[in-house]
């Protein structure tokens, strides 16, 4: 396993990570600021690891409710970009997603190289250990200076730290949902 790639998901309704059957996945890829200039623009911060992605005429979806939108313009500004949008063409319009985060279709992500993941695909992911005991399932992602850092909540409730390491990680299947990882020997006295 490689490094994981930093993209985050918008909260689930359940809380639980998991995603619901048939329903679009989208993925935070960065938050609106303030409007900019009475053409429409507003500032965007980015939150995805495929800047480069952000390109004129991609559809993006704006806040909770997802609202379609097609990038018309982008420009460096600052610490930010400037995004104007084809649907929205005054400053009056855009007011309205000052802080709202900007999502892309799960679907149209670039495919990673092999070993590496998307943080959305290893959250719901049943950990194993070594000797096929489950340990719990990952409900979140700590992201650290250092490493990741995977939440496991145990069938107890209690949450388990595990660092992402590659020498402790046997197998990740995403097909079947499942870790393998090797036991921890803090996590074994416990």
């Amino acid at each position: 396993m490689k490094k994981t790639r930093r993209v985050m998901s918008e909260p689930d309704k359940n809380g639980t990570g998991s995603l619901n059957i048939g329903e679009p996945v989208y993925l935070a890829i960065g938050r609106l600021g303030k409007p900019h200039g009475l053409d429409g623009g507003i500032a965007f911060y980015i939150l995805t690891d495929f800047p480069e992605r952000l390109k004129k005429g991609r559809e993006v979806f704006i806040g909770d409710e997802h609202i379609p939108a097609h990038i018309k313009s982008i420009k460096e500004h600052s610490k930010s970009l400037i995004l104007e949008f084809e649907e929205f063409a005054t400053i009056e319009q855009v007011e309205n997603f000052k802080s709202h985060f900007v999502f892309v279709d799960a679907s149209e992500l670039p495919d990673l190289p092999e070993g590496e993941y998307y943080h959305h695909q290893l959250i719901g992911l049943t950990v194993m250990d070594t000797t096929e005991s489950k340990i719990g399932e990952i409900t979140e992602i700590l992201e650290t200076g250092a490493n990741d850092v995977y939440v496991i909540v145990g069938e107890d409730k209690k949450e388990i730290l595990f660092p992402a390491l590659l020498s402790l990680i046997e197998k990740i299947d995403i097909k079947n949902k499942i870790m393998v990882v090797k036991p921890l020997e803090y996590y074994s006295q416990v």
